[in-house]
């Protein structure tokens, strides 16, 4: 399961946490492509994401994580 950053709170503590962020251009409802498998979020502003030491605009991206399901509930 993964789960799109959008906010800035978002980015700051997938930032803080240092967890595998990659960018994918979504291509339809099923598909997408992916762009860089990424790496911590290293810097953001309100126009671009800083990844892996490239810069990525946030109007042309998305930005995503892997989110593990606890199966402790279960």
């Amino acid at each position: 399961m993964c789960e799109s950053l959008q906010t800035d709170i978002e980015f700051l503590a997938a930032a803080l946490s240092q967890v595998q962020v990659y960018v994918v251009n979504p291509l339809n409802e099923d598909m997408m492509e992916i762009i860089d498998y990424g790496g911590p979020v290293e810097k953001f502003s309100p126009d671009s994401i800083k990844i892996n030491g490239s810069y990525f605009m946030r109007k042309q991206f998305e930005f995503r994580v892997d989110v593990k399901k606890d199966s402790a509930g279960m």
